[in-house]
Order: structure tokens, then C-alpha cells, then sequence
């Protein structure tokens, strides 16, 4: 186990411009796209971290030829019909796909693992295995596919079976998008396609709409009519594919110019970004923060003071942690709300950041769909970070303005942005360039 890292104040405004590692959400669509193309694609601006090296190992083991360059570009080469069917015939143990940590990873793998009749499992780390799983199941078994979690239900591991058959099937939007995410992807690989009518409102609608956008820039036919989305079956076509960089990332870096009186340029991000997370900008606004969309970069500074917002949050929900160590800073509380899933991601979202905030001495508490946070006098602490990324990463933003905080298991930051604590150390000493993702 790691010791806690001390986080260490700046002392003065930071005024930077900071480069981030590219978006995890669109590198992990952006990989399965590429795997079930016909031809080779090249990405770019690629992020390289635990959650993408998920989904590059498991699409080795699959066969997709997959060229990590290090610099952000990742070559993809599908295997071709004969290469799968080899693959497909061969003798031997079941196939163990291991999706770690990745919520990303096994949510969009397991519908791509039953695209043809070789029986597979896939599992991840116990911290994975108590995330949900069930609706993803369910709507797969609905397409033909044969789907086993005798372990525990609706939870990983799964034992699965293809192939998929063109129809139409029901899923439910308000526990992940996720689930409707992976299904639409693996959907142009189904001859015939598939529809999929949600069941309930759907919970972060940008991420599927962003899934949408990258799969038609792979060639894929998407629509959306009321609650029904449609897939044609018409596959997808290998292409050069630019990502973004990451804005859940950004989040932090805009974070920490209210944190600290100072001002932060994220460059590659603008009013047309793929990734709703950019909106979290608004929520600054509203908390006095003075905002420049440029042509290609978004510039937040520090206003004249920090204010508490009330704020439906269902549509941004991975800065929720960020805005929640925001709040303890602000001249007034903070409602945040429309949010109760976030109790079932890498850890309780909700649970986490209220005992964070009592941790340092803030009046914080849980309600049914958010939490409450009245800001007060802040004392030192060591965070407790539940092995989640956003935890470490939110709540290490207020070493920045108050001496003595640490963070436990700073290392869980690999998870999406390994070069993290390496960011905050440059923007401490005003040297900020292209940030380093390992």
C-alpha cells in the first residue's frame, strides 16, 4: 500500500495553460469501433491509461492487431473473416477476457463478445464485480445470445455466447448509459441491425450521443427517434479517428484556478466538443468563475468570489466530486442533485464525498438524489480515496489552498490520467506544457 501524498499549496494564483491526455470515453469507443471495421484505423490523441490498456490488451486476446505508439496514437488492424474463424474453431480452456477496473471496458466489451459462437467469460477486479450488470444481460440474452452469471446475478463474472440476431429489445436508461452505449456499438456488426427502446429515462444522455457521433465517424447509421434507438447493420469502415482531449480531466485542471485565484486555458475543447463534461464550465460560471469559450480552448479565471450553486447534475455526473471539493471553499452551500446512480460507479459518489468533507470539517449531507454541502472552516486531512480515480483526484485539489491535506492511494489515478499529481506539482511551480499521461 501506498503512503498518502501530501499535497503541498501553491502560493500564488496559478495562470496556466494546460495540455491534457486525450478522453478515455472516446478512446474506449473509438477502439471498438476500430476492432469490428473493415480495414485499419489509426487513432491520435489517444488516451494511454489503465482503463484504455483494458480494452487494448482484450482486443489483442481477441485478435485485433492493436500498435500502442506511446505518443497518443494507437494502430488498429481487425483480424480478417478467416483469422476469426480459425480463432472461433480452435480447441481449448474458455477465454478469460479481464476487464480490471474499466466500467468502459466490460460494458462495451460484452456485447462484442457475443457477436459470433465462441463461448467466452468475462470478469474484472471485485470492485468491478459490484457494479451492475443486469440490464446488459438481460437485453442480450432478448437477442439470441446465451449469457450464464451463475456467481451472482446480474454482476460479473459472465459466462456469454453469441451470436446476436437483428430485432428489437428493451433496456432500461437510468441505472448506466453505458449499457445502451455498448449495445449500440456492437450493433452495425449484427446483420440486419438491432433497435433498442428505453424503458426509463436515460441518465447521461451526452456520453450515448457521443458514442453516436463516433460511430458514425467509422461509418456506422445511428438514429434516434423518440425513445428508440436504431442501428443499421451495415458495419463500420476503418479510418484515421482524432480524439479529444479528456474534459472529465479538465474539470480539475478549471478546478484549480477557483481553488487557487488564478486562471487555466484547456486547449482541444470548445462549445462543439463531443463530451458533456465541457458543461461542468457552466456550473463554474454560475459559481462566479469568468468563462472565454475560444475557437478551439475554453479559459476559466477566478471571479471575485466563490459561490454555493443548486445544480442538476444527472447529465455531468463524473465532476460531481470535483464540484463537491469545489463547494467547501464557496461564501455559501451548494445543492447538487438528480444524481442517485453515482452511488453503484467505482465507489459510492455520494457516500464518498460527504464523509471527505465531514473529514475536513464541512457540514456535508446525503440526500436521496445528491448531497448538501454548507461550506465553514477547514481543517487538515488525510482523504480516503475507496480506490476511485475522481476521489483522489477532487479532493487533492484542496491541498492546493489548505496546508496539511494528504490523499490515500494516490496511485488509483492511473486508472484514467497517470500523469496527474505530476500536473498539480507543474502548476505549483507555473511550468505547465503538455501534460504527462505516465
Amino acid at each position: 500500500m501506498q503512503d498518502p501524498l501530501p499535497i503541498v499549496p501553491v502560493d500564488a494564483p496559478i495562470d496556466a495553460t494546460v495540455v491534457l491526455p486525450g478522453s478515455k470515453s472516446i478512446t474506449n469507443r473509438a477502439l471498438v469501433c476500430a476492432a469490428l471495421a473493415e480495414g485499419p484505423s489509426r487513432l491520435t490523441g489517444a488516451l494511454e491509461a489503465d482503463d484504455t490498456q483494458a480494452m487494448t490488451d482484450n482486443l489483442g486476446r481477441l485478435g485485433v492487431g492493436v500498435t500502442v505508439g506511446g505518443d497518443g496514437t494507437i494502430a488498429v488492424e481487425p483480424p480478417s473473416a478467416s483469422d476469426r474463424e480459425r480463432r472461433r474453431s480452435r480447441p481449448g480452456p474458455v477465454e478469460v477476457i479481464d476487464a480490471r477496473q474499466s466500467g468502459t471496458t466490460s460494458r462495451f466489451l460484452l456485447p462484442l463478445l457475443a457477436l459470433d459462437g465462441a463461448e467466452r467469460v468475462l470478469d474484472g477486479d471485485v470492485q468491478l464485480r459490484d457494479r451492475p450488470m443486469g440490464p446488459t444481460f438481460d437485453a442480450l440474452r432478448a437477442l439470441g445470445a446465451s449469457v450464464r452469471d451463475d456467481e451472482r446475478a446480474g454482476h460479473l463474472p459472465v459466462r456469454v455466447r453469441g451470436p446476436l440476431t437483428s430485432g428489437a429489445v428493451e433496456l432500461s436508461g437510468d441505472v448506466s448509459s453505458q449499457f445502451l452505449s455498448g449495445l449500440l456499438l456492437a450493433g452495425p456488426a449484427v446483420p440486419g441491425g438491432i433497435a433498442i427502446r428505453l424503458t426509463t429515462e436515460l441518465i447521461s444522455r451526452p456520453y450515448v450521443e457521443m458514442t453516436a457521433a463516433v460511430m458514425s465517424a467509422f461509418g456506422a447509421r445511428v438514429t434516434a427517434a423518440g425513445d428508440t434507438w436504431t442501428v443499421d447493420g451495415t458495419g463500420y469502415r476503418g479510418t484515421a479517428y482524432a480524439i479529444e482531449p479528456d474534459a472529465s480531466a479538465a474539470s480539475y485542471a478549471w478546478a484549480a484556478a477557483l481553488v487557487t485565484g488564478g486562471r487555466v486555458t484547456v486547449p482541444g475543447l470548445h462549445r462543439g466538443s463531443l463530451q458533456g463534461d465541457v458543461a461542468f464550465v457552466d456550473v463554474l460560471e454560475q459559481m462566479g468563475a469568468a468563462v472565454t469559450w475560444h475557437d478551439d480552448a475554453v479559459t476559466v479565471a477566478a471571479g471575485p468570489g466563490l459561490h454555493g450553486v443548486d445544480v442538476d447534475m444527472a447529465h455531468i455526473s463524473d465532476t460531481v466530486p470535483t464540484l463537491a471539493a469545489l463547494a467547501a471553499l464557496a461564501d455559501s452551500p451548494t445543492n447538487i442533485r438528480g444524481v442517485g446512480f453515482i452511488r453503484d460507479k467505482e465507489s459510492d459518489r455520494i457516500a464518498g464525498p460527504v464523509a471527505e468533507l465531514v473529514r475536513c470539517g464541512i457540514d456535508a449531507v446525503a440526500t436521496d438524489d445528491g448531497m448538501v454541502i454548507r461550506p465553514g472552516p477547514i481543517h487538515a486531512a488525510t482523504f480516503e480515496t475507496y480506490r476511485d480515480h475522481r476521489m483522489a483526484m477532487a479532493f487533492g485539489l484542496l491541498g492546493l489552498a489548505i496546508p496539511g491535506m494528504a490523499v490515500r492511494d494516490p496511485g488509483c489515478v492511473a486508472k484514467t490520467f497517470p500523469g496527474y499529481w505530476d500536473l498539480l506539482d507543474d502548476l505549483r511551480a507555473g511550468t505547465v506544457g503538455p501534460s504527462r499521461q505516465r
